[in-house]
This record gives structure tokens, C-alpha cells and sequence, in this order.
């Protein structure tokens, strides 16, 4: 801050963190990424891919729905779960300083020249648009 630059900071926040995980997206990342294979891979599969959920409204239970997308909130593998897909968020963001916790991330930038911020605005805009999930635009 004391040398004069120019500093920026954007704050993100994944709308529905959590439910808006793509199973065959994460299945990938862990797969590619995390090298897990085997008994593992398809733990994790079964454990995403095998759930359903019903309502219970006024005394009636629906019909089961299959969940397609998301991980299990409270959960001990759904914060870790979250954390494995948007790791690469960092990656995406390299020409930049990420920092990320949980479903918030802030990206930090600083430069002499205001056109240079505005540059690395429309890369960050490329970058999220490459990023399989949705940013809460209302915080």
C-alpha cells in the first residue's frame, strides 16, 4: 500500500457452493488432478452418484428424486469435497493473487497503471466464465 500502486480487491461468492457441484466435473478433477483410481474413484462415485431425497410436506412424502448435482452439506466429505473442485480456481486466476475460503474467494491486485487493473478485470471475467460454477452477484 505504501508504494505507491494502485490496489484492487474483488470478493466472490459461489452461489449455492455446496449443491451447485457437478459429480462428473469433481469425478474428473479427483481422478486427473488427485490420482485417485480404482476402489477409490468409484467410492467417491458411489457416494455422489447413488443418493435421492423426498419431502415430507404436511404428512405426504414425495416420490424419491435422484440428486444429480452437489455434495452433502454438514457432512464430513462436503466441505473437503467443495475444496477438491474449486481448487483449480487459483490456477485459473494465476496471473493474479487468489485467496480462497470455502465458497469465498478475494482477488487481490495492485499496479502504477489504472488501465492494467482494468485489464486483468476483463481476464478475471474470462477466467470465471471458464469456472463450472455461479458467482452470487447480489454481495
Amino acid at each position: 500500500m505504501d508504494s505507491g500502486k494502485i490496489n484492487c480487491i474483488v470478493f466472490l461468492d459461489v452461489r449455492n457452493a455446496f449443491d451447485s457441484i457437478n459429480h462428473e466435473i469433481l469425478i474428473d478433477k479427483m481422478r486427473n488432478f488427485f490420482g485417485a483410481t480404482g476402489k477409490q474413484l468409484r467410492s467417491f462415485e458411489s457416494y455422489l452418484n447413488n443418493r435421492v431425497q423426498q419431502c415430507l410436506i404436511n404428512g405426504q412424502l414425495s416420490s424419491p428424486k435422484k440428486i444429480i448435482c452437489g455434495v452433502q452439506q454438514g457432512s464430513i466429505l462436503g466441505p473437503l469435497l467443495f475444496l477438491l473442485y474449486i481448487n483449480d480456481i487459483a490456477d485459473s486466476l494465476s496471473h493474479l493473487t487468489p485467496s480462497l475460503y470455502a465458497d469465498d474467494t478475494e482477488i487481490y491486485a495492485s499496479s502504477n497503471d489504472c488501465a492494467d487493473l482494468v485489464d486483468n478485470d476483463d481476464k478475471v471475467n474470462i477466467d470465471l466464465e471458464n469456472i463450472p460454477m455461479q458467482m452470487d452477484d447480489t454481495q
